[in-house]
């Protein structure tokens, strides 16, 4: 980890959950760490929690993946103000609530494709560029899910994962696109993705944690932090394509 110290980082979805944890880890492991969320106020609250001497290297910035304007806006900043981007955290991401063949949740449904899916494209095609532009080692980290992988069977005493599974899957194959292009364009740019199984956060509607939590472990948001900082501290020869990992117990 040593020769990330002092490079910028970018964690999407920075207000709560993992990424909230990964900019904790990512902060402790040294790194200016760039925390984009809906919420910043959460992220400056995050701030204010840190070691005073931590606290100087994480900025918070309001931003809303879905909003291209918004990524352009934060990218821009970091480029201007701390000199680009060296590691990318994509892990912003939603649940749409109701059933897939149900009426009237078109809504619900387009805005986890524009979180999940087009959200993370403007963010890693940002970070790429700054990366690319200044010949640097970079590293993209792409936050899955072990839905994008199967679709798990909740039964039916719990609600649909709805179009969830789906947008996952697109990231899935997104992980191995991004690889092939930035071979392509002779970078020193890696792309890894890290699948959790279920994690206890507030992502999940309370009907599937009240329930799980009654019969199976789920990990901790720190454990997928742990697993990025291992992901990113691979020798620069190794593609760790993608990890998977699940609370011991665990039955999807």
């Amino acid at each position: 980890m040593e020769r990330w110290r002092n490079k910028v980082a970018v964690v999407t979805g920075a207000s709560a959950g993992i990424g909230a944890a990964c900019v904790r880890a990512l902060v402790g492991a040294g790194l200016v760490v760039v925390g984009l969320a809906r919420r910043q106020e959460r992220v400056m609250q995050l701030r204010a929690g840190l070691p005073e001497e931590e606290q100087g290297r994480l900025h918070g910035m309001r931003c809303d993946v879905t909003h291209e304007e918004d990524v352009l806006a934060a990218f821009d900043w970091a480029h201007r103000q701390l000199g680009g981007v060296d590691v990318l955290v994509s892990n912003a991401g939603i649940i749409a609530s109701g059933e897939l063949s149900g009426q009237s949740n078109t809504a619900a449904m387009r805005d986890t494709v524009e979180t999940n899916v087009m959200g993370s494209v403007y963010c890693i095609r940002e970070a790429f560029q700054s990366m690319r532009q200044r010949g640097a080692e970079g590293h993209v980290v792409i936050v899955n899910s072990v839905a994008g992988q199967h679709v798990p069977n909740l039964g039916p005493q719990l609600p649909s994962l709805n179009i969830y599974p789906a947008s996952k899957f697109a990231l899935r194959a997104m992980n191995e696109i991004y690889r092939q292009e930035f071979l392509r364009n002779k970078t020193r740019v890696r792309v890894s993705t890290i699948s959790p199984g279920i994690v206890d956060t507030d992502i999940l509607p309370q009907q599937i944690q009240a329930c799980i939590r009654q019969y199976m472990p789920m990990l901790q948001s720190y454990d997928v932090a742990d697993a990025v900082l291992w992901t990113i501290g691979s020798p620069p020869n190794v593609q760790v394509h993608n990890i998977t990992i699940k609370a011991q117990g665990e039955k999807f």
